[in-house]
């Protein structure tokens, strides 16, 4: 069987054990001292139960160039069928590497790169494609790289899935290497994960790019092409990635960006994914911002009841799955101390108005093609702030590929949201493939008046 179909194999092998492999951590509270260096001790760090290995503990200095490796280590995949050829999909190692934050300061950010056992055939060096997860939550545990190793954690304390690892699979069946970030603060931890923070998110994404060039031993050379991808919050890290790619990182030419479903305007995200099942998204958002701006937490103190306090403390150690059974459908009104909800306050206080205007993505030309697909019944990441972000970059003259996924309005706004995903990502394999191959994109920005 070629290795193609045979990692193609893996991947679905992959997607039965999402659904029938649960890893159990261990649930013991340890505070035992444990080396991460010759002149570092570190606590032990456990969320939810489950033990962080001490590899994610950062050390104290911070070497200067963003995308420097800080430390490295070989990174068992759950999910390898052993070959002639070698292991498929190929051989992982655990990352950890540097970048910069929203506000300049230096930051650790751990991450995975996979080296592919299938053969690149699209002509040139073997690509790059540096994978921006979807939600994952904001607890250590749920890392996307921690569900490389573990993809499915049932503890009795968290439920942690490591969906996106049919993504990667897929393009690691192309050929393409792998390397995937799980953002700042989101496995690392010495902060909390700044989620849906378009700076801390473009520059893990960019810095991950430059920390899988400085790897050892990959096949991964000067001349290979670089894609982004990624949906839903990677859409929104990608996106965010296209746009800064020029001022921050270029030494980087990105040859494609998929952006699916990407969160361009957080002021409609809030308020659509309020009372949704993932109203826990909200509490991940609150906590980032506070993080990433101090400056907004009397504002928190004075809008915030106690219920409200605790929810977001509550998430801030807690993964999707753990969301959606502790607060779906739960209103943003039961969190605040004067019964408005999270837009209302959002709308009548300048100083948040200004803070999410600030993490808009649309306001910089991509240099480099893109494609954006946005699920037309989408109304948990709404459809019409993702096609806003489409027609922004098209006003700005970039080159767009806009493609509506046409599906029925099932009720539920999280379905509608990952059906989509699901449904258009074979198609945003091979359009990033066809990029990554040195195929031109062509722009369809003249018809998008006319495209839903």
């Amino acid at each position: 069987m070629p290795a193609r179909r045979r990692l193609l194999a893996a991947a679905v092998t992959a997607a039965t054990c999402l659904s029938a492999q649960a890893l159990s951590y261990t649930t013991t509270t340890a505070t035992a001292a444990t080396t991460a260096s010759p002149t570092e001790t570190t606590e032990t760090v456990v969320s939810r139960g489950v033990e962080i290995p001490a590899f994610y503990t950062p050390p104290t200095t911070l070497p200067t160039p963003d995308g420097a490796l800080i430390r490295t280590e070989p990174l068992p995949l759950a999910i390898s069928l052993p070959t002639l050829d070698g292991p498929l999909p190929g051989r992982a190692t655990r990352l950890m590497y540097k970048s910069t934050d929203s506000n300049g300061a230096p930051v650790a950010v751990t991450g995975a790169y996979i080296e592919p056992t299938a053969t690149w055939k699209g002509g040139g060096a073997r690509p790059l494609v540096a994978v921006a997860p979807g939600t994952m939550g904001q607890g250590d545990q749920c890392a996307a790289s921690l569900g490389l190793e573990h993809p499915l954690v049932l503890n009795g304390r968290t439920v942690s899935v490591g969906y996106e690892d049919i993504a990667i699979y897929r393009l690691l069946a192309t050929g393409a290497a792998v390397v995937v970030t799980d953002y700042a603060g989101l496995g690392a931890t010495d902060r909390l994960h700044t989620y849906v923070n378009r700076l801390d998110e473009a520059h893990a994404v960019l810095d991950a790019v430059r920390a899988a060039r400085n790897l050892p031993g990959t096949s991964v050379t000067s001349d290979s092409r670089v894609g982004l991808f990624g949906y839903s919050q990677g859409g929104g890290a990608t996106a965010a990635a296209a746009e800064l790619q020029a001022s921050y990182a270029p030494d980087i030419t990105l040859a494609g960006t998929y952006a699916g479903a990407p969160p361009a305007d957080l002021t409609a995200v809030t308020e659509a994914i309020d009372g949704s099942e993932l109203t826990g998204a909200l509490g991940w958002s609150l906590n980032g911002f506070l993080q990433s701006d101090p400056t907004l937490r009397p504002i928190a103190e004075a809008h915030l009841n106690t219920a409200g306090k605790a929810a977001l403390t509550d998430l801030s150690t807690m993964c999707v799955g753990d969301a959606l059974l502790s607060y779906g459908y739960t209103k943003s009104t039961k969190w605040t101390t004067d019964g408005e909800s999270i837009s209302d306050i959002v709308a009548s206080t300048p100083a948040l108005q200004t803070f999410l205007n600030s993490q808009r993505i649309g306001t910089q030309k991509p240099s480099s093609p893109v494609r954006i697909a946005t699920g037309t019944s989408d109304n948990l990441v709404p459809h019409g702030q993702a096609r806003r972000l489409a027609a922004d970059w098209c006003a700005k003259g970039a080159n767009v590929t806009y493609r509506p996924v046409i599906l029925p309005n099932v009720i539920s706004p999280l379905l509608n949201h990952f059906a989509p995903l699901l449904t258009d990502q074979g198609s945003a394999v091979n359009w990033l493939t066809d990029r990554l191959s040195g195929k031109p994109a062509t722009s369809n920005c003249g018809v998008l008046p006319i495209l839903p």
